[in-house]
């Protein structure tokens, strides 16, 4: 827990998406990590108003501890899938100013790899086609913990 490490805290509600936080690069120890995703997801995620105490009961809590980047080299679609594996792999998209990441779980809600990357060209407000050369990919694990209310 001393150990810097990256981490994201995903919060869900009644089966939905209530916030999510997360540090992509280890900057701190875990348990700080962690501590601030968690209340940053609860209190700053700007996609939601505030967790009432109301509903802290009822949330669910995963906690997904990240590997270090490794960087992928790609020059296509094809060859960036080529090299992540469904269900294993997060992957982070960078090209200019936009950036965006899925975790490895988010595999599951959606139907094939093509569809993965589709979903996050457009997360992070990049174009699917054409692939534009300036985009850089990394690819990462993570060990995901998840508790019931």
């Amino acid at each position: 827990m001393r150990t810097p490490r990256a981490s994201f805290v995903t919060l869900h509600l009644a089966g939905l998406l209530r916030g999510c936080r997360g540090t992509l690069e280890a900057e701190r120890p875990l348990a700080h990590d962690v501590w601030e995703n968690a209340w940053f997801s609860a209190y700053e995620d700007p996609r939601f108003a505030l967790l009432e105490a109301a509903a802290e009961a009822a949330v669910e809590i995963s906690v997904s501890v990240l590997s270090a980047l490794e960087p992928v080299a790609a020059t296509s679609p094809a060859a960036l899938l080529s090299q992540i594996e469904p269900g294993r792999h997060g992957l982070v998209l960078v090209a200019g100013p936009h950036r965006a990441t899925f975790l490895p779980q988010v595999w599951s809600t959606l139907a094939t790899p093509g569809r993965f990357l589709e979903a996050l060209l457009a997360k992070a407000g990049l174009p699917a086609d054409p692939w534009s050369p300036l985009t850089r990919a990394w690819r990462y694990t993570a060990e995901s913990f998840s508790e019931a209310p």
